[in-house]
């Protein structure tokens, strides 16, 4: 037996050419209506016998009977062998396995065309089989069919019956004809429909989705950082009139400080691949509320005697300056009375806190001591006494163990209602001339210029401690 189609030797029965795939069709595809005409036919034979007994009355003979037997069950025969024949063809048409066999022996002799045919038809029979699409989808590509490929690697991530591994196959796919031809629009677009977050995860370099913003939009009584952040790598541009911005307009770069007044912010982002996410608009009124000032008790005015400059009430979070300029967080804390400076000084006080500042509290000072004996007379004694002592060798603070001391009048202050005291602190200077306090103090009487070893607790607390004359 030959194939019709390519003339190759078949074994006998064979249904289909093992040299090039093509169907053996003996009679033609089995229908319904074949039975019918087999029914018929074997009828009507019954019927054309049955009207000749009548007709002749009489038997007929034995030859021609024989000879008419025969005739009947070559028919017959032939009868069966097409239903036989019809069913299996019936069978196979209508087999899921079989045309998806058919097809997948198609797609290794590259017998595409035949193949994309079992495929549809196995479809036909089973249309939501992922599967199946995917086997057709891969058959489109080998092809270099990408529109029928595109096109139903976005059927199966539409399956409600695919598998979570079946629709990330198919988006990652998807995803690779799209990056092949660096159309990265088309992969924003597929990620942001996309609601499976270990592929929205998995890609997101390729999503520009739209900044968030770190405060919801509305009315703030203090000072807000906003922050806007988005996924991915790319760039933040923002606008703070409410007009779209574009890549000309300001970059994100660290958070916008919302002081007073009224914003309309609006932000857009674009990533890596210079694909550009929706705008998104949000409103704030800023109105903040004044913190109290501080209550300065010490007044301005003139001082012939050490004084020190307090606040009373709270006391909190109370910044300060001595040089005229306006406190910031930047300042010195307030944390304690102040002794006032010699000569002429201006303080100013601010409370900052919570994103709000007070008014500015301004004091002038002049304090001018009844004396002839100065600070700087006070130091040269503290060094006097350090040499007498054997702690330093020279005026320059040199000593025996190579380290340099340096003392320096910090401020005066009443101690203990004794006296009058300019407070002098020891330092140990550095190779870079720098000095850092040892925790030793000198207070030396602003009118006789005795010297006291001085000790201060963790509370503020003065204690004068006499020093033995040196024999």
């Amino acid at each position: 037996m030959k194939c019709p189609n390519c003339g190759a030797k078949m074994p006998v029965g064979s249904l289909y050419c093992e040299q090039c795939g093509e169907d053996i069709h003996i009679v033609p595809d089995f229908e319904p209506e074949v039975e019918l005409n087999i029914e018929q036919t074997i009828s009507e034979i019954a019927e054309d016998i049955k009207e000749e007994q009548q007709i002749s009355g009489q038997d007929i003979k034995p030859q021609k009977k024989a000879r008419r037997n025969i005739l009947i069950a070559g028919v017959v025969g032939i009868l069966c062998l097409l239903f036989v024949t019809g069913t299996v063809l019936t069978y196979q048409y209508h087999s899921v396995s079989f045309q998806t066999e058919k097809a997948k022996r198609c797609v290794e002799r590259q017998q595409y065309d035949k193949a994309i045919k079992y495929y549809q038809r196995a479809l036909e029979l089973s249309e939501d089989d992922v599967t199946l699409m995917f086997g057709l989808a891969d058959v489109y590509f080998l092809k270099n069919n990408k529109i029928e490929y595109e096109y139903l690697l976005r059927q199966i991530i539409k399956q409600e019956n695919a598998s979570n591994e079946q629709v990330e196959s198919a988006y990652g796919k998807l995803i690779a004809i799209y990056r092949a031809r660096e159309d990265y629009q088309s992969i924003n677009e597929l990620l942001l429909s996309c609601e499976n977050e270990r592929v929205v995860q998995s890609y997101q370099n390729y999503v520009a989705m739209a900044p968030e913003f770190s405060i919801p939009e509305g009315y703030y009584a203090d000072i807000q950082p906003l922050r806007l952040t988005a996924y991915g790598n790319g760039k933040i541009y923002y606008t703070l009139d409410g007009s779209k911005p574009d890549e000309n307009s300001a970059q994100y770069t660290a958070p916008i400080i919302l002081d007073d007044g009224d914003y309309t912010i609006c932000a857009y982002f674009v990533n890596e691949y210079g694909i550009a996410s929706e705008y998104v608009t949000k409103t704030y009124h800023i109105e903040i509320e004044a913190l109290p000032i501080p209550t300065v008790t010490t007044v301005s005015g003139e001082y012939e005697f050490p004084t020190m400059i307090e606040i009373s009430g709270d006391d909190s979070e109370v910044y300060y300056t001595t040089d005229g300029s306006t406190p910031t967080l930047s300042s010195t804390l307030y944390t304690g009375p102040i002794p006032m400076p010699l000569g002429k000084s201006n303080f100013k006080f601010v409370r900052i806190g919570g994103g709000r500042s007070s008014g500015v509290v301004e004091r002038t000072y002049s304090l001018v001591m009844n004396t002839e004996y100065t600070p700087q007379d006070a130091e040269k004694d503290v060094v006097a006494y350090s040499m007498e002592s054997g702690k330093i060798y020279d005026e320059a603070g040199h000593a025996y163990d190579t380290y340099i001391y340096k003392y320096r009048y910090q401020y005066v202050t009443n101690i203990n209602d004794v006296d009058d005291f300019y407070v002098v602190s020891e330092f140990l200077q550095g190779e870079d001339e720098s000095l850092t306090r040892t925790g030793n103090h000198f207070a030396v009487n602003a009118y006789t210029g005795k010297v006291y070893k001085l000790q201060i607790d963790e509370y503020g607390n003065y204690t004068l401690v006499e020093i033995e004359e040196q024999s």
